[in-house]
């Protein structure tokens, strides 16, 4: 790490460290909140930010069933996130591993399954996330528990999941030694008292508004890098469950990630020119300028899958059996791939309900077979997997 790029920060220190025999230079960020005057262009940025967070919010607390959108929204956020780290999954690998049906026939190009479990895992340690905080805040071990639940028999569980690290970690290229590293966080001495310092802002009061204090801890979090592997996924993951749990969002309805994902060089540069020259007026106007956009982004996908649901519902409502079609049609939006035997299952009909629901669904356009075999047929909604998967914006 070049000591230079660092010495002037006014966002930490730099410390002198030593591990086994290499001596390096390590940051150390000042515990939160900064000193900041708020400046017009910040003002007006957060301005628009809480209102396009506020719109998403509301479109969320007005939804009469919330799978509809936290489902599909969980998962784009979970491919997202997980795709800065490198991963090589799509929505649809993932609905179809769900439905275990990665490997079949049709499926362009496997991804790695190690690479879907990754990515499911991330879906499970948010939905996790979200029911435990009913019994805990945010806390130093929620977020263990959560990472343990994130690397659990994935690639980094040697890395002691679920622990903090007990050895230096470091920023730089792939298979870079530690003297090259563009980026060394706290050294273990100095881990536990910035930890801490972390877990008390979570619980303390300032007059920042929440929206300020969530980007503080996103960057506090990274820069701090507590685990051996794992930290920016946990990072971005706290920023849905803080959104939730500071009862700005009903439900994790925003994709940060795919903002970052879009912005990935400038995402890493703003969060490093924090530490290096204490830049957090820069870091703010990108993270709120995230948050109004892909607040609006989400509203406009919310508002295509609701489209879609009630014209769907409409198709069927005057069906014979239209119960079950209606069952099927709000099933799809927590499944988009979809057998016989898991819709029996799910909608507690038979398997001969299941399957003449799913032929008229086919029969409207709505499904259509995903594969060909006599057995372990599989459908899917294709419509449900466009909204989700067209570019942002």
């Amino acid at each position: 790490m070049n000591l230079d790029r660092f010495a002037q920060s006014t966002a930490g220190r730099v410390v002198a460290a030593r591990q086994d025999a290499t001596e390096y230079w390590a940051f150390v960020p000042h515990p939160l909140p900064p000193a900041l005057a708020l400046d017009p262009s910040l003002v007006r940025i957060l301005s628009e930010a809480d209102r396009a967070l506020g719109e998403l919010a509301g479109l969320g607390r007005m939804l009469p069933n919330p799978e509809l959108l936290i489902g599909p929204f969980v998962r784009r956020e979970a491919v997202l996130s997980s795709r800065i780290e490198g991963t090589q999954t799509n929505i649809a690998d993932l609905y179809a591993y769900e439905a275990g049906q990665l490997t079949l026939s049709g499926m362009q190009s496997l991804p790695p399954e190690s690479d879907v479990r990754e990515v499911l895992n991330y879906v499970h340690t948010l939905r996790y996330g979200l029911d435990r905080l009913a019994t805990l805040p945010i806390s130093l071990r929620l977020i263990r528990e959560l990472h343990e639940r994130l690397m659990d028999g994935v690639r980094g569980q040697e890395a002691a999941p679920g622990e903090f690290r007990r050895i230096q970690n470091w920023i730089g290229r792939a298979r870079g030694q530690l003297q090259e590293a563009e980026y060394i966080p706290p050294p273990v001495s100095e881990l536990q008292a910035c930890l801490d310092a972390l877990e008390r802002y979570f619980h303390s009061a300032d007059d920042y508004p929440p929206l300020m204090r969530i980007a503080f801890i996103h960057y506090q979090f990274e820069a701090i890098h507590p685990f051996r592997d794992g930290n920016g996924r946990i990072g971005r993951l706290l920023i849905s469950l803080l959104l939730h749990h500071w009862q700005l969002l009903p439900a994790p309805l925003l994709s940060l990630s795919a903002y970052f994902d879009r912005r990935r060089n400038e995402y890493y540069d703003r969060l490093l020119a924090v530490s290096e020259r204490g830049d957090w007026v820069g870091w703010l106007d990108f993270f709120l300028q995230g948050v109004a956009e892909q607040s609006r982004d989400a509203i406009n996908r919310a508002r295509g899958l609701q489209e879609i649901q009630q014209e769907w519902r409409r198709q069927v409502t005057q069906a014979r059996s239209s119960a079950v079609l209606i069952g099927l049609v709000d099933l799809l939006f927590e499944t988009p791939f979809l057998s016989i035997p898991q819709a029996a299952d799910a909608l507690e009909v038979t398997y001969h309900s299941a399957r003449r629901g799913i032929e008229r669904l086919v029969e409207a356009g709505i499904l259509r077979p995903y594969n060909e075999t006599s057995y372990g047929r599989i459908f899917v909604a294709e419509a449900i997997l466009q909204i989700l998967n067209r570019p942002d914006g």
